[in-house]
């Protein structure tokens, strides 16, 4: 099996958002998923890019990204953080995630980032048994908090 990893494409977009879909199912919130094509490919490959990601492809069919944008934190600097990171369930557990995850790996350190972020559910052993084999550091003590674009306008 011949996994090839590549930096997105705009073409690559309405199989990055199945994708996307998918690991909401995954991650039980597929209501959640409110993006639609358009303004995906606006944010991916519009005037001002905000996101960049790595595919994985085995015999031309993408079965896995990697999503990235840079972060700033006043404390670290820039980072590069990991918004979604999926393998379709059938290449799971076949070394395409630890490939995509290398490549991220890499760009980080190509890039001069002063580190990677990212999140995981607190239920997903899988995911977290994986990141601990980089021996990653899992941060106690913080809740994410968010507004919805409803929210915004109300304010």
């Amino acid at each position: 099996m011949k996994v090839n990893i590549r930096i997105a494409k705009e073409k690559d977009c309405p199989a990055l958002l199945a994708l996307i879909h998918e690991l909401a199912l995954y991650e039980k919130a597929p209501e959640e998923v409110t993006v639609k094509l358009e303004e995906f490919l606006a944010a991916g490959f519009g005037k001002e890019p905000v996101w960049k990601a790595f595919v994985a492809e085995i015999a031309g069919e993408i079965v896995g990204f990697a999503l990235y944008y840079v972060r700033y934190s006043t404390w670290k600097g820039c980072r590069l953080y990991l918004e979604d990171f999926i393998v379709t369930e059938e290449f799971r557990g076949k070394g395409v995630g630890k490939l995509l995850f290398e490549t991220l790996i890499q760009e980080a350190k190509d890039k001069g980032f002063n580190g990677m972020s990212w999140q995981v559910l607190d239920w997903n052993e899988p995911a977290i048994h994986f990141y601990n084999k980089y021996q990653a550091s899992f941060e106690d003590g913080w809740l994410n908090a968010s507004f919805s674009k409803e929210q915004l306008s109300n304010k």
